[in-house]
């Protein structure tokens, strides 16, 4: 065989790469993989779906009086999810945290009868059910500790004392929980992952009325309230940490654009204050989106709030946030009240670009909106349940019955915070003793130092009205269960905490409690609010909710009440304006420098003490107990068994100074519970009005009473 010459050879060569490179060329003129061929344009909806603050309201069921409650619950929202999802080609369904905890269903898995590793949440059964896309830690998610929420997560946390190992994936929400602004000091890295791009493939139409789908990146970025840190500090301390949530959304934002998000969506278990940027700010949902760029949506919640609210008196309604629009500087917003009552809604005009193949948002035809589980006009209509939740639910439904219906005790009369804030202590003193008796044993038996100290114990009506006209705490002479206990202390996470404090302090701390009540003209002769709350009064200023309102119950103390004075402000006393008058101590002035012990909870011993003691200032919490305040109640009328009026329901350690007043000072609460008052011996109670129709409630009638300051 002849040899080809080497010329020849590389002539070939030549021709080859020269053809090669042709080809090449005509290829990518063609397009390739990478730079697909055009496609024709298209448009597309799609609607951001929210629950927040479900608080495990999974049922419309109250279990503190064994009856449905057809006004709350999960198993009603997810009838307007799945109206939507009829309505709308193509939705994306998120939940906004505050999710496991709440119900007598929550603490019944985390306390009474722990899940095992190899069990779901019951909770994230009902959720499976309607298929989440992904959701975001609340506050209330720390409240059972970490190890806890590892395993519910189906494991893997990894952070100081958890065993990651503990949980199962497959056992886990069955959706991603993202938050970025909560750091394990273990790994320095964010506790769970801080955000999610979800690809989805969207549901389009072309100009021809075609229906295609195209693909699409969706960034979901978790933050929550930096709060946990104080609320939970004594399952947090040393474990995580937490960081700004508007500086977070700078740092991620960013970033989710740059890996090929179309869309960007913040999940803020945080709501909306524009009084001034503040770091580490609680709600700072205003902020986040003045300040952060590149945001396309925001849902808000913690604040158990609504927005948009195109009612006559919204909550928000400082500059930039358009109630009518559904924006905040902009950017579209949602808050959905709070458990299950509603469902935010923010639908999306979405148009395709066939030769960039992109997604761009056509901002003009945005809509955001809530609905509601209330139908019609009627107060007490509402949706149809959804059968699939409320299966998935019912084993631990009449578990839950069961173990809430066991009884403990007794009582000879009505428990009751529906007039609390007017004197009736009904619903507080046995908390207040059962508090009292827990901390002076532990002092005796363990703090020799402080054991000169005199005890002392407060309590807030927890239940005051705000959720509902329905929402009290209400508990029936008779038998007492579970659910009673419950009932009198509405907080399952709270745990005792005993701080000492000066008799000065003790006056600071009842000049804050005072804040509940408006400013009252007495020569005014227009009718005025008591109450300083947008549901069960007028909102002036800051309201100022009644879980806030704390009360001493003890014969020891007594005190007056003068609203009539400004609200004193702690951190500038020259304004003036001080409430209380009269403080005693066993029928003598309150020296300022004599020192207590005062039970508490642990969310007042380690957040409250700048708001009563002043900007800067702690609380010496002398001890921290375990033991949470509920289990403290129940097992004090276990003991007790017998509770009658006269001695653990009818010390009232304080009344308003008397003023003749020329107008109505009002009252809003319970629906015709005139004579729940006066078993009280408020005498100086009236009805005003039987029936408020809703007004300035937006959540059933209560009825309005006169109160009559001189008496």
């Amino acid at each position: 065989m002849s040899r080809e010459p080497t010329s020849a050879r590389r002539v070939r060569f030549a021709a080859h790469n020269i053809l090669l490179i042709g080809t090449l060329l005509a290829l990518t003129a063609c397009g390739s993989d990478d730079d697909p061929a055009p496609t024709p344009d298209a448009a597309a909806e799609l609607a951001l779906l929210e629950t927040t603050d479900l608080h495990y309201y999974a049922r419309s069921y109250n279990y503190y009086a064994d009856k449905a409650d057809n006004g709350v619950g999960l198993e009603r929202t997810a009838t307007l999810i799945r109206q939507a999802r009829q309505e709308f080609a193509n939705t994306l369904l998120v939940d906004n945290g505050d999710t496991i905890q709440g119900t007598v269903l929550g603490s019944y898995e985390a306390q009474v009868q722990p899940l095992a590793p190899t069990e779901q949440l019951t909770m994230y059964k009902a959720m499976a059910t309607l298929k989440y896309d992904a959701g975001t830690l609340g506050n209330h998610e720390f409240n059972f500790g970490l190890p806890y929420l590892s395993q519910i997560l189906g494991g893997g946390l990894q952070v100081d004392g958890v065993d990651p190992k503990i949980g199962s994936k497959d056992k886990g929400p069955g959706f991603p929980i993202v938050a970025a602004n909560v750091t394990s000091l273990k790994t320095g890295k964010p506790l769970v992952e801080p955000y999610v791009i979800l690809e989805r493939q969207l549901t389009a139409k072309q100009a021809d009325g075609t229906t295609v789908t195209h693909p699409i990146k969706i960034g979901v970025l978790g933050i929550t309230t930096p709060g946990i840190l104080n609320w939970d500090k004594d399952k947090l301390e040393g474990k995580v940490s937490t960081q700004d949530g508007r500086d977070t959304a700078a740092k991620y934002v960013p970033e989710i654009r740059r890996k090929g998000a179309d869309l960007v969506f913040v999940l803020l278990h945080g709501g909306m204050n524009a009084g001034g940027y503040a770091a580490n700010m609680e709600n700072p949902g205003y902020y986040i989106t003045k300040d952060v760029p590149g945001i396309d949506g925001i849902v808000m919640g913690h604040e158990h709030n609504t927005f948009p609210d195109r009612g006559t008196k919204p909550v928000y309604t400082f500059d930039g946030a358009d109630n009518t629009k559904g924006t905040v500087n902009g950017v579209p917003a949602v808050m959905a009240s709070s458990w299950g009552k509603a469902l935010g809604v923010i639908k999306y005009a979405l148009k395709w670009d066939g030769k960039a193949h992109k997604w761009s948002l056509d901002t003009a035809n945005t809509a955001v909106e809530v609905r509601t589980i209330q139908t019609g006009s009627n107060p007490s209509t509402y949706v149809a349940s959804d059968s699939a939740v409320v299966e998935a639910v019912a084993t631990l439904h009449e578990k839950t019955r069961a173990y809430v219906a066991s009884p403990i005790g007794s009582s000879d009369f009505r428990m009751s915070s529906m007039f609390a804030e007017l004197g009736d202590s009904t619903a507080l003193q046995v908390v207040n003793q059962a508090q009292q008796e827990h901390v002076a044993n532990y002092v005796k038996k363990n703090l020799p130092q402080y054991a000169a100290l005199p005890v002392l114990s407060v309590t807030a009506p927890f239940k005051a009205g705000y959720g509902s006209s329905s929402d009290y705490t209400d508990v029936k002479a008779g038998s007492l269960t579970v659910a009673a206990a419950a009932d009198l202390y509405l907080y399952d996470n709270n745990t005792i905490n005993a701080v000492k404090v000066t008799g000065a302090q003790i006056k600071l701390w009842l000049e804050n409690a005072a804040g509940r009540f408006n400013r009252i003209d007495p020569a005014k002769t227009e009718d005025q609010w008591l109450l300083n709350d947008s549901k069960t009064g007028v909102q002036t200023g800051s309201s100022f909710p009644g879980y806030n309102y704390d009360v001493f119950t003890s014969p020891d103390i007594s005190y007056e009440i003068d609203v009539t004075q400004a609200r004193y402000n702690v951190n500038d006393p020259s304004q003036g304006g001080e409430r209380i008058r009269n403080l005693r101590y066993k029928g003598q002035p309150i020296d300022p420098a004599q020192e207590f012990i005062v039970a508490t909870n642990n969310y007042r011993a380690n957040s409250s003490a700048p708001y009563i003691l002043g900007s800067g200032k702690k609380f010496d919490i002398v001890w921290a107990a375990p033991d949470a305040n509920r289990e403290v109640v129940l097992n004090y009328v276990k003991a007790r068994q017998n509770l009658v009026r006269a001695s653990d329901g009818a010390a009232r350690s304080w009344q308003f100074t008397k003023v003749a007043t020329a107008g109505n000072v009002l009252f809003k609460s319970g629906k015709d519970e005139l004579a729940l008052a006066q078993a009280a011996g408020l005498a100086n109670v009236s009805v005003y009005r039987a029936d408020d129709n809703g007004i300035n409630s937006g959540t059933g009638s209560y009825t309005v009473y006169r109160v009559d300051l001189s008496q």
